[in-house]
């Protein structure tokens, strides 16, 4: 029997990858074709099953990539081959996404389809900026007008007369017809006193904000060289901004933060970066691999029993170490009576998600400070063993074997360049958008400098944030000048480095 084809019309919010909706997600991830347009945010694609085939159709400020027309077809040629298809768009898909238009079309055709309510920016985006579009002192009530008709009519449906006094009105789309859209509102009654506001690239890091008039509002455009994608509302409850403003005073708001850790470990990192308005910039240096050859690791988990202490540096060498454990058909009843050390808080939770209390973290999350702790143990005649990368340091079992103890050293995974292109850091750099860059590992700055060329100068401007002492010490040594670096050296820590280091200088 042939595989039914089904189109999901689905809201993709209006630019933070966050107010995609549950059902959204739930949908993109049940998809075999995604048909997505300039709006969306990028990041909502990485929902997608990695099988997916992506579909761009542009649909930028009237720079129409791919026609109405042949976007339809799209939608039934895919349905109709027996393809699960997202018909992914940004904002709301019935609030002037032409979404109607597209579902007309897939009934007249026969193909089924549903249709998954977006966050729309005549909402969001104001929410963002600080604009409530209603509140009990100034507006009863909201009015959302299309700043751009369909070019065909050969008269404006908007009714000036109702829309001028209304409570607030929210245009969308208009920021190239703005002059025209005041004019007619102070023209049908509108005072031209009345509180405005354009807003660009809402909800996302770029978002930018300025308030006038609408006598003043215009002329502000002009010098601030608005474009869209632009929201434009107008209303009493424009004057709220000053205190509401929220989002554009986050700490770290637009400033570029480039994560070069592995794409499976960046998720706490990027959180709290989001968390404080960064712009987030995935670009992974690293993968982490299994070792060439499990046998040192296998062997060590062979004889677990003979072992007083078990010291992790990081949370892949946990997970690697419990993935050989369960692949040799041993679990975590081998490990009693050993005793866990890891270098920190983070591969701590790691090995506390398997059931397992971790006895000792150091005060200072570095090699050294694990030595450190061991100098109140008698460690004369233990065996310890320490799962790590491939390529480390040899601070921990030459110190431990200065305190009397055998340590075995096993390879439990590798770290590999990623091979990721660099044009589209190199296109972010040149456009500006890139403020920091950071590095989690020595391994990070290495490969960093591997893939985008060790002759490749970047402009002064952009700081270098490392997580600890080693870190930065491999930067220094790559030809970094470091700018930010305290403790404690972990996620956490840095991020509130960052925060300090940018809070200076907007001083």
């Amino acid at each position: 029997m042939a595989k039914r084809g089904y189109v999901y019309i689905i809201g993709a919010g209006p630019g933070d990858p966050g107010l995609i909706t549950l059902r959204g997600v739930e949908c993109l991830k049940r998809s075999d074709v995604i048909v997505y347009d300039y709006l969306a945010s990028p990041d909502i694609l990485n929902h997608a099953p990695s099988d997916a085939r992506l579909i761009y159709v542009g649909k930028k400020g009237g720079d129409h990539t791919v026609t109405q027309q042949k976007l339809n077809q799209i939608l039934v040629d895919e349905a109709s081959g027996g393809n699960i298809v997202a018909r992914l768009k940004g904002g709301d898909p019935f609030i002037f996404g032409r979404g109607g238009e597209e579902a007309e079309v897939l009934a007249a055709a026969g193909i089924p389809f549903e249709v998954i309510p977006g966050v729309t920016s005549a909402i969001a985006v104001p929410a963002y900026a600080g604009i409530p579009l209603t509140h009990r002192r100034f507006a009863s009530s909201v009015t959302f007008v299309t700043g751009h008709e369909d070019p065909a009519k050969t008269e404006s449906s908007v009714d000036w007369q109702t829309v001028s006094h209304s409570g607030t009105v929210v245009f969308l789309m208009g920021v190239r017809n703005l002059e025209y859209i005041a004019g007619q509102l102070i023209q049908h009654g509108r005072h031209p006193d009345t509180p405005a506001a354009l807003i660009r690239w809402g909800t996302t890091p770029d978002q930018e904000t300025v308030t006038g008039t609408l006598k003043t509002i215009v002329e502000m455009a002009r010098e601030r060289k608005f474009s869209p994608p632009s929201i434009f509302v107008v209303g009493d409850v424009v004057s709220l901004r000053n205190d509401l403003d929220w989002y554009e005073t986050k700490p770290l708001f637009g400033k570029g933060v480039v994560i070069t850790r592995p794409k499976e470990q960046a998720d706490d990192f990027a959180a709290l970066l989001n968390e404080r308005g960064a712009r987030v910039i995935l670009f992974p240096t690293i993968r982490i691999v299994p070792p060439a050859s499990y046998d040192a690791l296998d062997r060590a988990v062979e004889t677990i029993a003979a072992y007083d202490w078990i010291i992790f540096t990081s949370a892949n060498g946990v997970r690697f170490f419990f993935d050989r454990i369960k692949e040799l058909g041993r679990d975590i009843r081998d490990l009693k009576g050993i005793r866990i050390c890891t270098i920190g808080p983070a591969s701590a939770s790691v090995v506390e998600d398997y059931g397992i209390i971790v006895d000792s973290v150091p005060d200072e999350y570095i090699s050294e400070g694990v030595v450190d702790a061991f100098r109140g143990h008698d460690m004369r005649g233990k065996r310890v063993l320490l799962p790590r990368a491939e390529t480390a340091r040899n601070v921990i079992p030459d110190g431990l074997a200065e305190l009397g103890a055998h340590v075995d050293v096993v390879t439990a995974y590798r770290t590999v360049n990623s091979q990721i292109d660099p044009a589209e850091l190199f296109d972010l750099i040149e456009r500006r958008k890139v403020d920091v860059i950071t590095f989690t590992s020595p391994s990070t700055v290495s490969n960093f400098i591997d893939i985008i060329g060790s002759g490749t100068k970047l402009p002064s401007y952009i700081k270098i944030a490392c997580i600890g002492p080693v870190t930065k010490q491999a930067a220094e040594q790559a030809g970094f000048t470091v700018d930010i670096m305290h403790g404690p050296y972990v996620i956490e820590g840095l991020v509130d480095a960052l925060e300090r280091a940018f809070k200076h200088d907007a001083k």
